[in-house]
């Protein structure tokens, strides 16, 4: 399936749940591995805030891409974003959903408000 980049210069992110390590197999407890570097993934949670819309999404990123010092609520960045659909059949039922993967989360400062004054 085709891999969509997104730019997220307009948006705010804000981190709400803490990076962990992305399980593979939830019966063996296998966490998951990027395909060519092998280097461990994890998963976080954000709110994406763009144009007055906000949505809930987990975002994958290679373990060396989790930058130390992240807080929940604050403001981050997904460098190098890109969204993915997918779709497969699990016990006869259709599913079918986006996976959202970036290279690295940073911390990151609110936007300034428009019309602000000092």
């Amino acid at each position: 399936m085709r891999v969509i980049r997104m730019e997220t210069s307009a948006a705010t992110i804000l981190l709400t749940e803490a990076p962990e390590p992305k399980v593979r197999d939830r019966q063996t407890g296998e966490i998951a591995k990027d395909a060519v570097s092998g280097e461990a993934l994890m998963t976080i949670g954000v709110v994406y805030i763009e144009d007055g819309e906000s949505s809930l999404i987990k975002v994958t990123v290679p373990e060396s891409g989790v930058t130390e010092g992240l807080t929940l609520g604050s403001p981050v960045s997904l460098v190098g974003l890109m969204a993915r659909p997918w779709e497969s059949v699990f016990n006869g039922q259709q599913r079918h959903g986006i996976a959202f993967r970036a290279a690295a989360v940073t911390p990151a400062a609110f936007p300034a408000a428009v019309g602000a004054t000092a």
